[in-house]
């Protein structure tokens, strides 16, 4: 997808993305200036709001009509961008985007708190929408990725973790909260079971996809395309799945290289890791793999008729694993 064309992804749900900024600075509101501020600077910080739009395209594409997807799109942003101030805090990360992470500005302690607030916020809008299917998804969705964050912390500096060890962490991580967007879509659209199973592994397939390019980027990327530090997951003793391919397809030289590196993390030797992912072919593999998901993703789609909304979807699918950063 050339980077100067207008995703369809975006275009065609551009009115109701318009609804979802305006609740999202609405349902930002506290009388705590601090809270306010912090909320504010993370949900600006850039990035496509993907989930959210997730959101919008699905109950769309099921024959929503009313303005209900508006709210649980902007549901979803605050469960994410939680995560997101969570995530910086564990990780000690400074930069996210291109921008200075909360942490970094405000410090752990009001990050953590404000992405209680965002998750708690989020819980008062569900009840909101007085629909116990919704709540009872999300509240799953919620657990499951809290689980996701123990289970890749857990794994960090192990140096033995599996590619099946290391999908069940971005199932959970980062699959979830897409699946849970186009699930809660498509049953607050009513949406026939098929119809709801096939959007509910749509958003799980295109959640995957989208992981393992992000994995493939830590390798290829630059800190300014990526917005982030380039080998962040390396230097955190990450064990992503690159690292874990090279660990096993590498020269012997290489797999003590790789060892070392995610057991004792840092980036003493990144320019070497960098150069033996790239060589042992696991760039081209996880992004393979990530193609195959985003397959099984637009096939997920062929219960739809065809028409603009479809045809965003299968859009959002090849951009999740196209994209440069």
């Amino acid at each position: 997808m050339p980077d100067t064309q207008q995703p369809s992804f975006q275009t065609a749900v551009h009115d109701d993305f318009r609804r979802v900024d305006q609740c999202i600075y609405e349902q930002l509101h506290s009388d705590v200036a601090l809270i306010s501020k912090i909320s504010e600077y993370i949900i600006k910080s850039g990035g496509k709001r993907l989930r959210p739009l997730l959101v919008l395209l699905t109950a769309r594409a099921c024959g929503y009509h009313d303005y209900n997807h508006v709210p649980l799109a902007a549901i979803i942003e605050f469960l994410h961008t939680a995560t997101l101030l969570h995530d910086d805090v564990v990780d000690q990360s400074d930069l996210r985007r291109g921008r200075d992470t909360a942490n970094a500005l405000w410090g752990n302690a009001p990050s953590v708190l404000v992405g209680d607030f965002l998750y708690s916020r989020a819980f008062q809008m569900m009840v909101g929408l007085e629909n116990f299917r919704l709540l009872h998804i999300l509240a799953d969705a919620t657990n499951i990725i809290a689980e996701g964050e123990v289970m890749q912390l857990m794994n960090i500096n192990d140096a033995d973790v599996t590619e099946n060890g290391y999908m069940d962490v971005i199932r959970c991580k980062t699959a979830m909260l897409f699946q849970a967007s186009s699930q809660t879509a498509a049953v607050l659209s009513k949406a026939s079971p098929e119809l709801e199973k096939n959007m509910t592994d749509y958003g799980n397939y295109l959640g995957i996809a989208f992981q393992l390019v992000d994995d493939t980027l830590d390798y290829e990327g630059d800190a300014e395309t990526m917005g982030k530090n380039l080998g962040d997951d390396l230097a955190e003793g990450k064990p992503t799945l690159p690292l874990i391919y090279t660990l096993k397809h590498g020269t012997s030289e290489q797999k003590l290289l790789i060892r070392d590196a995610i057991e004792q993390g840092g980036r003493e030797n990144i320019a070497a890791v960098v150069a033996a992912v790239r060589s042992s072919g696991a760039l081209q593999y996880t992004t393979a793999k990530a193609r195959e998901y985003a397959t099984k993703a637009k096939r997920c789609l062929d219960i739809l008729p065809q028409g603009e909304y479809r045809s965003a979807m299968e859009d959002l699918a090849d951009f999740a694993v196209f994209r440069s950063g």
